[in-house]
C-alpha cells in the first residue's frame, strides 16, 4: 500500500514553503490541502488541536506539526534519498541550531517590518539586517550553509525569501546591499526545481500583504 500523504498549508507561508521543498527534495507525491487561516477548517483543527497552525502534515492519518519536526521527519522516514540533515552529530545539532534562530527571529521582525512606522520601523530594520547579517556569516564562502550540498538549514530559511521583496518595498532597504552572499545563495537554491516550484511568487506576497495592511488600517 503506497503512503498517504496529504499537507495541510497556506501558499504564502515561509514554514509551509520549507516542507514542500523537503517533499520535493525527497521526490514526495502528496495531496495539498490549502488552508483558510481566517476561517479555520475542521480538520486542521482536528489535526494541529494545539497550535492551530499550517504547516501540517498528514502521513497515513497521522499528523506532525511544526515545519522543522515535519522536515527531520520527511527526512527519517523516506532515507532512501539524499539526507537533508548531516549524519554528523555535531552537525546535525549546528543545522538544527540554525533552523532554531531563524524559527525564533525571522518570522517575527519580518511580521514587524510591514507592520511598523516611522522610528519603530527604522529600529526594526536594524535588527533584521543584523539577523540576516548574522546567517551571512554562518554560510560563509559556501555554496550552501552545510557545504556543498543542499540541506536542512538551507530549507529552512529559503522560504522567507519569497518575503525578502514585501520587507524591502515597505521598508525601504535592500537587503542585496547589506548581504550580497545571501542573496546570491538564494539565487543559487532558486536554480533547483524543489525550490523554484514551492516559493511563493514574491510580488503576490507583497500584494496579500498590501491589502492585510488596508484591513488593519496601517497604510
Amino acid at each position: 500500500m503506497a503512503d498517504e500523504v496529504i499537507l495541510l498549508d497556506a501558499w504564502n507561508s515561509a514554514f509551509g514553503m520549507r516542507v514542500r521543498v523537503a517533499l520535493a527534495e525527497k521526490g514526495i507525491k502528496y495531496e495539498y490541502k490549502e488552508q483558510d487561516l481566517g476561517n479555520k477548517s475542521p480538520l486542521l483543527l482536528k489535526m494541529n488541536p494545539i497550535h492551530k497552525k499550517v504547516p501540517v502534515l498528514i502521513h497515513n492519518g497521522k499528523p506532525i506539526c511544526e515545519s522543522a519536526i515535519i522536515v527531520q521527519y520527511i527526512d527519517e522516514v523516506w532515507n532512501d534519498k539524499a539526507p537533508l540533515l548531516p549524519s554528523d552529530p555535531y552537525e546535525k545539532a549546528q543545522a538544527r541550531f540554525w533552523v532554531d534562530y531563524i524559527d525564533k527571529k525571522m518570522y517575527d521582525v519580518g511580521r514587524r517590518v510591514w507592520s511598523s512606522k516611522g522610528e519603530e520601523l527604522e529600529a526594526v530594520k536594524k535588527e533584521i539586517i543584523q539577523h540576516l547579517k548574522l546567517l551571512e556569516g554562518e554560510l560563509g564562502d559556501k555554496p550552501y550553509f552545510g557545504g556543498e550540498t543542499f540541506g536542512f538549514v538551507d530549507i529552512g530559511l529559503i522560504g522567507f525569501y519569497s518575503w525578502f521583496y514585501t520587507y524591502e518595498t515597505l521598508g525601504n532597504f535592500s537587503i542585496e546591499a547589506e548581504c550580497p552572499k545571501l542573496i546570491a545563495w538564494a539565487k543559487r537554491c532558486m536554480e533547483k526545481e524543489s525550490v523554484s516550484k514551492s516559493l511563493a511568487d514574491p510580488h503576490k506576497v507583497y500584494e496579500f500583504i498590501k491589502g492585510i495592511k488596508k484591513m488593519l488600517g496601517l497604510e
